[in-house]
Parts: structure tokens; C-alpha cells; sequence
């Protein structure tokens, strides 16, 4: 019997659902390696749909991976390749193939392939020319009128429908981002004109687009920034031009992606009164900025950004992915509800983004956990708080270590998340030794063990590992075998398990108040806490029937006592806005509260 357990996780049966951060083998980076920095690297994610493929680009990756279903992504080596890596890249197809831009500063190449499956990379441009009007690196502060600062930097390369090519670029707190027409022959691309300057950030009227934490507009010290835009992405749907930013930093929880809209590609734009579009500021997975929309093969559309970690480094990140709508007025809104819990994966077209939600609730916030040893200061329940910047800590990584959750009661278990650490790794690239290998178990009393889930081949690295089960399994605890990590130090920031408790869902909060302060950009939301809630989320948007945004707090985080409270920062001067509450637990998720204007 045991024999036939492990066979039948040996050979796991077709995912159909996906759990943010997207599971894929992300790099070590290697530009603090003279500074003794390790970290793995994910930003800035392009996901484009090729001959019947998606394929997938990141910042400094060495290459890029392919996916026939947008949940499992093989790595793929290319030919070719910039020894100092690829930052932001700018990727689309032409139809015939695919075009890959870095960002630079100087007289890049833009590469390209037909057969991006191989992995052989050919030069669509090996030497672009000067980018017109743009001073040296370094002399950004004597800018005059007509000049631009070097690059084209955080590239986006787009073309319309007439087969007319164009060129959006630019990461700055102090420049816009511009945008030129541009044609491609014989090996040369060619910049046209007229050459715009599209969009500034206006934090003084958007609220969103201030820096920092929660938007605090300070750093960590209290020391005022100026925000920062960048990763300008176009998509053209029913008419309209939609211009896509990121802001307003990669470094906190609130980066997000808002959007203009115009009927021309070279503009106007209009500030869209909905922004921002993509933002997820709560949560496991926190951050949505810098990404790209792409429509699947079943005519669905996706939203992907750059959520953030911050603990072994600055812009040490994960890469995310959201199902997004067009309404038929024109709306562009992407869906960052329950967006790290498990979601479907379609396999035809969705009407309603939420519906693609699978209704398998956290079942391991703040439960008790336990391990083979410790190491002081990163205790087991640090592998249960939803931070990824607190982790669990192994004084060993030899095989057969052990970490283990106690639900609290025999439970129903749909489907496991593994998210490791990187502390003190020691690594500074991929290497043969670089992959993950461990299994998962599951029993009812503590004593009796059985398989749940286990990495298997090809060996890969897996630093945020999700299993849907193939069966509903029932299990009061749930345990993670430790096998191999390329890593110095086995660390887990978090060990997330997924189903249901099997209860009744939650009551609908009570919405106490939605008061906008002096500065309106804010707004302070109240409700009533709901006995065993376990979170809620904070919905709002500018119509009553499309509450098209959400903050996701846990219930022990956001007051004391009766009350809850959330401070809102991310509006817009002078826009109505309506907000509404929803409560989940273990068992699943409340009616909406009272929908009130604020």
C-alpha cells in the first residue's frame, strides 16, 4: 500500500490551478557578487503568447521559459545572450517571431527568434542607432528642452493593427515617459517622428503614485522621495490605446499599474479617473507594478507585475500574474482579489475574473508549527505569518529535516504552497547543484504519515513551490520532508496550505464608516470585526456594481476589540469612489457589507 502511495505522487497528475508567486525556477542574481549579496531575481515580467506557446521574460533570468498553459514553465537557455543580462526588456511579436529589446543606455542590439522552443537567438538589430536627443549617462541634470535622458530604457515595443511600429520608454522620478514611432528594415531600425513626451506622475492629485510604504511618501527614515515611473506597456483593445505605468517604486508593498487611454497611439492620453488598475498592497504576495497585459489563447486577458520581498536585497522580488477585463465602457481592471490563494486556470473564456477564484481558503495563517531544530530568532511559527520577509531557519539543510503545521483540526486539503527563503545563500548564478527536491506528507493524528505531494523530475529549483492535489485529502497536520536546496541555508518563509475547513461561511461585516479625510487622497474605512474571520478585503472602485479593487488585511492586524480599521491612501482629488467590506475564513467568504460613496 505504501509502494502504491508513492508512485501515485511520483507521477502527479496535470495541474489546473496556480497560486501566486508564479512557480518557476527563478535566478540567483549576480550583480552583488563582489558585495557578498544573494538573491534570487523575478521582475519585470513579459509573458507573449507565440505559436501556440507563451513564453516568459525577466530581468537578468539568462534566458527565458515556455509554457503551454501559463501554469507550468520549463526554463529555456538561449544561443545568445548579453553577458551583463537583460534588464526590462521590451518583448512582442511581429507574427513571424519574436522581438527581444533590453533596456540600455548606449547603442544597444535587439535580438530576435523564430524558434524561441529551441532556444536559438538571432540579431534583429545588432547595433541600434543613437537614440535622438539623449545626453550621456551621468548628465541627466543638464537635460535641456528637446533632449531626453539616456536610453531607451524600460522599452516597449508595440505594433498596431496597420503594422506600424512604435517605441514607449523610460524609468525616471523626474522625466516622463516618452514615446516615438519607429520602423525596422534591412537590420536597422529607425526612430520617426514626432518624438512626445507622454506622462508625468501627479502624486499631489493621485494618491497611489506616492512612494513608500502604504504610500507614505517617505522613506523608511521619514526622508521625503519622489516616486518613480516606469515600464510603460501599450495594449490596444475596442478602439482604445492603453498606456500602462508602473509606480511608484518596486521597493514597497504599493506598487502598482495605472494607465492612460487614448484613440491614437502617439496620444493624447487621458488620466484614467479607475487608476490604479493593477494593485495588490496586502496579502503574502505584495506589489503589482511593471509587468505587461497579453491576451491566452482562449481570448482571456492577463495582467502580470513585479510584487516585492526586500529582505536579502533592495529589489529582491517575485514575479505575479492576474486575470484582467476590458468593459464594454472601457474600463481596464485586473482582478488582485484573493490574488495568492489558489486560482483556476481557464480552458475557455471567463466572463467575471473572480469567477476563476477556487474558493480554497488559507488554512495555515498563525497555526502552530514545529520543526526538527531552530535557529534562534526564526522560530517555525515564522513559517505561518504570511511575511515573506520573517522565515523559518534549519541549523542544518541535511535530508530528512523537518517542518511541521498543526491545522488545529482534521481539515479538508486542497492544494500546498512552499515558499523558500534565501538566507546567506552563497549563490550567485545557476549552477547543476541548483535545484529543489523535498516532499510534502499529511496525517490525522500526528503518528500515522502519509504522501501528500513530492517534487519530481526533471530536477529544478522551486523557490515558491505550489501542489494542487489531485484529491480532496483530509489532515489535521501537515509536514515538509526536507530534501536538497542549492542553497547554503535551509529557510521557508512560508509553508501555505490551501481547502477547506467545512463550515458555514462567514457573516457579512458590519460597515461602520468610509470618511475621507482633508487631504482626499486618504480615506479611514471602519467596520465591525467578525467573530473568527480570519481576514478581510477592503473593496472599492468608482461605480457601486465594480468594486474593481482590493486591500486584503488579516483580522489580527488591522485593530483591537470590536472595531477594524483600514487607512486607505491610494485616491484620486476630486473622484467619487464606493467601498464595501467582504470577511473570509477557513470555511470561505462573506456577502459583501453595505456599499457606501465616500
Amino acid at each position: 500500500m505504501i509502494a502504491a502511495l508513492l508512485l501515485a505522487t511520483a507521477a502527479p497528475a496535470a495541474q489546473h490551478t496556480y497560486a501566486n508567486p508564479v512557480d518557476i525556477d527563478y535566478r540567483y542574481n549576480f550583480e552583488q557578487v563582489n558585495e557578498g549579496i544573494f538573491y534570487r531575481t523575478g521582475a519585470d515580467p513579459v509573458i507573449v503568447p507565440f505559436k501556440g506557446a507563451y513564453y516568459l521574460f525577466l530581468t537578468l533570468a539568462d534566458g527565458y521559459w515556455r509554457s503551454t498553459d501559463l501554469v507550468t514553465w520549463r526554463f529555456v537557455t538561449p544561443s545568445r545572450w548579453p553577458a551583463e543580462g537583460i534588464v526590462a526588456p521590451a518583448v512582442t511579436s511581429d507574427g513571424s517571431r519574436l522581438l527581444i529589446m533590453p533596456s540600455m543606455t548606449t547603442q544597444g542590439t535587439i535580438y530576435g527568434t523564430s524558434d524561441p522552443e529551441s532556444g536559438r537567438i538571432d540579431y534583429v538589430v545588432r547595433r541600434m542607432p543613437p537614440l535622438p536627443g539623449a545626453v550621456k549617462s551621468g548628465l541627466e541634470d543638464t537635460i535641456r528642452p528637446g533632449q531626453v535622458p539616456p536610453g531607451p530604457w524600460d522599452p516597449d515595443l508595440f505594433q498596431d493593427d496597420d503594422k506600424r511600429w512604435y517605441l514607449y520608454w523610460n524609468s525616471s522620478n523626474v522625466f516622463p515617459i516618452y514615446g516615438a514611432p519607429v520602423s525596422f528594415a534591412d537590420g536597422r531600425m529607425t526612430y520617426g517622428s514626432p518624438r512626445k513626451s507622454f506622462i508625468l506622475l501627479d502624486p499631489t492629485r493621485h494618491g497611489w503614485e506616492r512612494f513608500g510604504q502604504d504610500h507614505s511618501g517617505t522613506l523608511p527614515d521619514g526622508t521625503p522621495i519622489t516616486p518613480f515611473m516606469e515600464g510603460a506597456w501599450m495594449t490596444k483593445v475596442g478602439g482604445r490605446y492603453y498606456l500602462q505605468y508602473g509606480a511608484p517604486g518596486t521597493e514597497y508593498n504599493a506598487y502598482a499599474t495605472g494607465t492612460y487611454v487614448g484613440t491614437s497611439p502617439m496620444g493624447p492620453f487621458t488620466y484614467a479617473a479607475y487608476n490604479p488598475v493593477g494593485y495588490k498592497p496586502g496579502g503574502f504576495v505584495q506589489g503589482a507594478g511593471h509587468g505587461n497585459t497579453f491576451q491566452d489563447i482562449h481570448g482571456n486577458w492577463w495582467n502580470t507585475g513585479t510584487p516585492w520581498i526586500g529582505y536579502n536585497w533592495t529589489f529582491e522580488r517575485r514575479i505575479g500574474l492576474w486575470p484582467t477585463m476590458f468593459d464594454a465602457d472601457g474600463q481596464m481592471r485586473v482582478s488582485t482579489r484573493f490574488g495568492d490563494f489558489p486560482q483556476r486556470m481557464p480552458t475557455t473564456r471567463f466572463a467575471d475574473p473572480d469567477s476563476l477564484f477556487t474558493g480554497w481558503m488559507l488554512l495555515s495563517y498563525r497555526k502552530a508549527a514545529t520543526a526538527s531544530a531552530s535557529v534562534t530568532g526564526h522560530a517555525p511559527a515564522d513559517a505561518t505569518d504570511e511575511n515573506p520577509r520573517s522565515f523559518w531557519l534549519s541549523p542544518s539543510k541535511a535530508a530528512g529535516t523537518t517542518l511541521t503545521i498543526d491545522l488545529g483540526a482534521a481539515k479538508t486539503v486542497r492544494a500546498v504552497q512552499v515558499n523558500f527563503a534565501d538566507y546567506k545563500a552563497g549563490r550567485f548564478g545557476d549552477a547543476p547543484d541548483i535545484y529543489t527536491e523535498f516532499r510534502l506528507e499529511s496525517s490525522r493524528d500526528g503518528r500515522d504519515w502519509r504522501p501528500l505531494a513530492r517534487t519530481t523530475g526533471p530536477r529544478r529549483d522551486r523557490p515558491n513551490a505550489y501542489f494542487e492535489l489531485p484529491a480532496p485529502v483530509t489532515a489535521r497536520y501537515v509536514r515538509y520532508v526536507h530534501g536538497h536546496i542549492g542553497g547554503a541555508n535551509l529557510a521557508i518563509s512560508d509553508l501555505r496550505v490551501f481547502g477547506t475547513a467545512g463550515g458555514g461561511a462567514p457573516s457579512a461585516p458590519e460597515l461602520v464608516g468610509a470618511t475621507r479625510a482633508a487631504d482626499t487622497r486618504d480615506a479611514t474605512i471602519r467596520w465591525r470585526r467578525v467573530p473568527g474571520a480570519v481576514g478581510y478585503n477592503v473593496r472599492w472602485g468608482i461605480r457601486p456594481d465594480r468594486l474593481a479593487l482590493t486591500y486584503q488585511v488579516f483580522a489580527d492586524r488591522v485593530a483591537t476589540g470590536d472595531a477594524a480599521t483600514l487607512p486607505l491612501r491610494a485616491l484620486t482629488v476630486g473622484q467619487r469612489y464606493y467601498v464595501a467590506v467582504e470577511a473570509f475564513d477557513e470555511n470561505g467568504v462573506s456577502r459583501l457589507s453595505r456599499v457606501q460613496a465616500m
